[in-house]
């Protein structure tokens, strides 16, 4: 099997990317793992949902680069929280 046709790549972060970019921790489970990368705090790295919601704190070797499909599904769930109301 070639490289081409395994699975994507996932993209480890050795600095912390721009705010807002959106990220995956891997340490927590499938659904809530994906948010917005909001700054960093002593050794932690800041996410937030993109779908609102309170930030948590990550471990930085925790955290690489959201897939194509993570960041659609993100960006799916922000807009619908935003036509229920629940974000601005």
């Amino acid at each position: 099997m070639s490289a081409e046709n395994g699975p994507p790549k996932m993209q480890e972060l050795t600095q912390p990317p721009p705010p807002g970019t959106l990220v995956a921790d891997t340490s927590r489970r499938e659904r809530d793992r994906v948010g917005e990368f909001r700054g960093v705090a002593g050794p932690y790295w800041m996410l937030r949902p993109a779908k609102g919601g309170p930030e948590w704190e990550a471990l930085p070797e925790c955290i690489r680069l959201a897939t194509p499909a993570e960041r659609l599904g993100a960006r799916t769930a922000r807009e619908n929280a935003r036509s229920r109301g629940e974000v601005a």
